[in-house]
């Protein structure tokens, strides 16, 4: 819970429209440069197989939504200001850019994997530009980015580093906290770098480079969205991509809005990041729209399983931040809660929360006065310490009522 997913790259990539297909929030779409200037905020959602299906009831979702067995939990996205080379030192919207990074805890990089913009984000022939190198742009960007925060006061911190290896962790842990740098994060970045405290007046700026580039691939991982892969240069360069090391899906950003946009106004049966679509309206389609959609099936849906967003959103909330979806209920013989409504809530929680965590997720006063927690599936107590896993079901017993 409370986990926010930016989303990054260079402009005219495609990223407002994925961003508008993920949260259907209105938001400028054009073919140019900083369409983003302030950055978009919207509620998408991480979609997984409901227990309901599983235990053979109805449920009756409030927080969340259940389609067809599909429970779909709202996340918060952040569509950054389109990013280009040299924002670090503030060129471009980069300081501003910058600022929404800092608050994301991962980062869902949008890609014309067609290469038809180049650098800087203008239109170019398709397949002139090579998509391979925004994603080393980006990268150093980011990096240069977190190493101008460490050098500001580098100074002091080498100076006071040369006590020992304590003082050093805390005041680099001090320094980066802002970046949402746990200090265990850099105690391990540290050593697995080979840097000594007692060498850090020795300390290169290639070593510096190196530590920043290690804490990024933890406090931001990023998976990288292979944008526009209906079109045939798109398809030529995702095995690049691959074999260069990252972890990229394929999509198409457009089709995915299209789909949803026709299943708002019930003109089809479509579930986000579903493998097929129905037409429940065809006589409101018009023949080109048609034609559209004839494509999207052919040339998206069929030889890839999805448009890829709703895939994308899934992997960078659940693989990424590794979070797990937690049922609270009251009753656990019913699976309901005060009102009677079966499996009401689904919570999106953090890796290793425990059952007294969760607690005061649901409400703070039940956190206070836990008890224990009962798990539906087994009947068995569990205590404070026990570790949520994915799927549970759980009642909590406080000495506060459940709001």
């Amino acid at each position: 819970m409370g986990r926010l997913v930016g989303i990054v790259g260079k402009p005219n990539v495609g990223k407002s429209t994925f961003f508008s297909a993920a949260t259907m929030v209105d938001v400028p779409i054009a073919a140019y440069p900083f369409t983003t200037i302030k950055p978009n905020r919207g509620i998408g959602y991480v979609t997984v197989k409901c227990v309901c299906r599983e235990l053979g009831v109805k449920d009756e979702p409030v927080n969340s939504i259940c389609k067809n067995g599909l429970r779909m939990i709202p996340v918060e996205l952040v569509d950054c200001a389109g990013l280009v080379p040299g924002a670090w030192q503030g060129r471009g919207l980069g300081n501003q850019f910058l600022d929404e990074v800092r608050t994301a805890d991962a980062l869902i990089h949008i890609v014309d994997a067609s290469g038809g913009t180049d650098l800087e984000g203008r239109i170019c022939e398709v397949g002139a530009h090579d998509p391979l190198e925004d994603l080393k742009f980006l990268e150093r960007e980011l990096d240069m980015w977190m190493l101008s925060i460490l050098k500001r006061k580098w100074e002091s911190i080498s100076r006071r580093g040369k006590a020992g290896w304590e003082t050093l962790i805390s005041d680099l842990a001090e320094r980066l906290s802002g970046l949402g740098v746990k200090r265990s994060v850099v105690e391990q970045a540290v050593r697995e770098s080979g840097l000594k405290p007692e060498n850090i007046g020795n300390w290169s700026e290639t070593d510096l480079v190196s530590l920043v580039h290690k804490l990024r691939l933890t406090t931001k991982p990023m998976v990288v969205a292979a944008n526009k892969i209906d079109v045939a240069e798109a398809r030529r360069n995702l095995q690049r991509i691959f074999e260069a090391g990252y972890k990229v899906i394929p999509c198409s950003a457009q089709a995915e809005l299209a789909l949803r946009i026709l299943s708002e106004r019930s003109i089809l049966d479509y579930n986000p990041g579903g493998s097929t679509f129905k037409i429940l309206k065809p006589n409101e389609l018009k023949e080109a729209q048609m034609k559209v959609l004839d494509k999207v099936k052919e040339e998206i849906l069929n030889p890839y399983g999805s448009t890829g967003v709703q895939e994308i959103i899934n992997y960078a909330y659940l693989k990424l931040l590794g979070m797990v979806v937690v049922y609270p209920v009251e009753n656990v013989e019913n699976l309901t809660d005060h009102d009677g409504r079966v499996l009401p809530d689904a919570f999106l929680v953090p890796p290793q929360t425990t059952a007294k965590q969760f607690a005061s997720m649901i409400h703070s006063e039940l956190g206070e006065g836990f008890l224990y927690a009962t798990e539906a599936r087994s009947k068995m107590r569990v205590g404070e310490d026990y570790i949520v896993k994915d799927r549970d079901i759980l009642s909590i017993t406080s000495t506060a009522k459940r709001r």
